[in-house]
Order: structure tokens, then sequence, then C-alpha cells
């Protein structure tokens, strides 16, 4: 039997007939997305450092996705953008159930002959396109649990829009990364003075079935989605390499990027996140370094993704939707501003940083790992500085400044 049985968040229960409960926390605190998820029956599990400042929300249902983070306990600031009125709605749906979470896994290629988000010989536009459940609505089992680590397991049986059937096992493990470690991972003395949290995911596909995955079949990968809370004093910045030959940031994905909104200078990518225009940009295979960050001046906030990109012979799927030149020449990160449609809907707002894999080309019992690590620091301009400076050889200055 499946080791399963877990040990939930415990949280204050309103008795019927009582008067109502009162909310203990403010909007845009941990404690109070906590509160929420309880209250709507979405239950979850918390990861948290000793001292109880730094804190993981991880929800089993949605797939061992990260809903939220803090680093300052449960009235500490909420890094995860949730969807309230989705939750709140109550409605589950067939096409996608976009609930929100800081960090979610997905398999890509999003399109393309090789989807798993559409059927064979479907057009392949908003209308046929569809999450598979797998990674929409269906639990992950739980493996193994402690205060600061657990473990996800899945078995998936899918076809994708070339009408190839794999049998994937899915390994996502979620560790909380503590000082020492993360000093080593940036290489780099931290501050006494400043909070942060550090989470490290460890996504494994493994081929279970009896034939391999090649460029004829399609091959899956690892695709990780980070959703945040978009502000006016935002902004997302990617390093990526100046020698790269080819198109060093594609940002055609809904329209050329406004140059008011994107700027290339030496050798790092500014995108502008104010969550009041749908854009994105991404960085191919070349281009792309390991790490990139998002800085909030007005917070006081810090974000920093640093991720595997493997070297050697690698071939990234491309998510692009319809006919495609090449399947296998995607991008390992992107970024992505939330805004209005050309209906005028907008879902968020939010903003994403996401981080892919390479294709998963596997023989039978074979694996593929893809390890990213997400952390928060909050503190002081000078410290918080010292970070980005040595990390990424930028100015918070100029971050602050350049839009």
């Amino acid at each position: 039997m499946r080791r399963s049985i877990i040990r939930l968040t415990v949280l204050t229960l309103c008795v019927l007939g009582f008067a109502s409960c009162e909310k203990k926390f403010e909007m845009g605190t941990y404690g109070y997305d906590r509160e929420f998820l309880a209250d709507r029956n979405i239950p979850t599990i918390e990861l948290k450092s000793p001292d109880g400042k730094s804190k993981l929300l991880i929800a089993p249902g949605l797939q061992g996705r990260v809903m939220t983070s803090t680093t300052n306990g449960d009235k500490g600031n909420s890094f995860g953008w949730i969807n309230y009125k989705f939750i709140e709605a109550g409605k589950v749906s067939e096409q996608f159930n976009p609930n929100g979470g800081e960090e979610r896994f997905w398999i890509g290629p999003e399109g393309g002959p090789f989807s798993w988000y559409f059927k064979k010989g479907q057009e392949q536009n908003y209308n046929n396109w569809r999450v598979p459940k797998f990674i929409d609505t269906e639990a992950f089992d739980i493996e193994s649990q402690s205060d600061s680590d657990i473990v996800f397991v899945k078995n998936i049986q899918a076809v994708n829009a070339s009408d190839h059937a794999f049998n994937i096992g899915v390994r996502r493990r979620i560790s909380l990364v503590h000082a020492k470690e993360l000093e080593e991972i940036l290489g780099m003395h931290l501050s006494s003075d400043m909070n942060f949290v550090a989470y490290k995911s460890e996504n494994t596909l493994i081929n279970e079935g009896d034939s391999s995955w090649t460029k004829k079949t399609g091959m899956p990968s690892v695709w990780l989605l980070g959703t945040f809370n978009p502000t006016p004093t935002t902004t997302v910045f990617v390093p990526f390499n100046e020698d790269y030959e080819g198109t060093k940031v594609n940002d055609l994905y809904f329209g050329k990027v406004p140059a008011d909104r994107l700027v290339l200078k030496d050798g790092v990518a500014y995108f502008k996140i104010d969550g009041k225009y749908r854009s994105k940009i991404g960085l191919p295979y070349g281009s792309a370094k390991d790490v990139c960050g998002s800085y909030d001046y007005e917070k006081g906030v810090l974000n920093i993704l640093k991720y595997t990109v493997p070297g050697g012979n690698v071939d990234y799927v491309n998510g692009q939707w319809g006919s495609q030149k090449d399947s296998f020449n995607g991008d390992v990160i992107n970024s992505y501003n939330d805004g209005p449609t050309e209906t005028g809907f907008v879902q968020g707002p939010f903003y994403e940083i996401e981080t892919s894999s390479p294709g998963a080309s596997l023989e039978p019992s074979q694996s593929l790992t893809h390890i990213q690590y997400t952390i928060h620091f909050q503190g002081e301009k000078e410290s918080l500085s010292h970070i980005a400076q040595k990390v990424f050889g930028v100015n918070l200055d100029e971050i602050a400044n350049v839009f």
C-alpha cells in the first residue's frame, strides 16, 4: 500500500450556528491564503523552517503544486498568485481549472504535432485546447513526507496529438532549502538580517512503457510554471548569452513586445511586469543561462529562479500552437505578463516565469530529471543589492529605473 497518510495543515474551524469566524490575517499574507484554501476545502500540507518563518503551502490534490510561500511566517507576504474568484465559484471546468499557485508541474509540448493539449487532427485554437486531467484535476500520491521535504508520485497514461501512447512515471520532490545550502547554491555569504524562503523542486519523468521515446514519437518534457502577483514596480530580468548567433529573445508570442516593455541591455533582458499588457518572452537553448530573477522595488522583494540547463546535444520541445517548421527548437525559459485579451477578458492578473527540461529521449526504464530552485529574498536594499550583484552582475537601481 502506498504511504499516503499525511499530516494536513491544522486550521481553526467555525462551528455552525455560532457567530461567523473573523479573519485573522489580511489579504496578501500567507496566513490569509492558508485560511482561504482551507475554507474552500482544498487540503494543504505545510513545510516550514525550525523558526517558523520560511513556509511553503502545498496542495496534493493539485498535483503537489506549491500554492504559495513566505519569508516571515503567517503575517508575511504571500508570494504565489491564487485565483480567488475561480476557487470561490467552486466550479470544475472540462477545459482548464486556473487555480493559480507559484510552482506547478505540467508537461510539454503545449502545441504542435506532439502536443498533449490537442487531439490528432484538431485545429490548434483555444476552443479545442484542453489541459489533461492528470495535470489539472487529478491528485498526486504522497510517497514520503517530513517537516521540510515531501515526495509525490504519479503514473500517467497519455496519447499525444500524433496518436502515440505513453506510459509516464512522475516523481516530484519538494524540499525546503536552509541557509547553508542556499549559500552553497548561490556561492556567497548571506547577511543575518535577510529574510528568505527557498525550495528545491526535483521533477523526474520515467519511461515506464515498452518502447523508446524519440523524435518520431514525440518526447515529453518537464514544464514548471511559477505564477506570481504583478505590481507596477516589478521587473523580470533574464540573463542571456550575447554570443548566441540566433534570436536571443523571442518576443513574438502575442505580437511583438513594445520597446517600453522589453529592454535588452548588456546581456540581460528586462521585462516589464504590471499585469496590464498581455505579452510573453522566451529564450532558446544556447541563449538561456541557468538563472533568472524578478525585483519589486516597492516591497523590497528579490526573487531568483535557478534551474538545470544540461550541456551537450539536447532538444527542447516547441510549444507553439499549429504547424511547426521545427518541433525540437523550443524555449528553455519563458516569462509572461498577463493583461486584457482581444475581448478585454483578464484571467488574473498575474505573471509567470516558466522553465523546461529538454525533451525526454528515453529508452524503457530510463529517466530524466529537471531541478529548479525558487528563492524569495526580502530585506534591506543594500543586502538585496549585494545578492543581485553577486548572482546576476546587475544593479538594483538599474533594474528599478529601466522602464
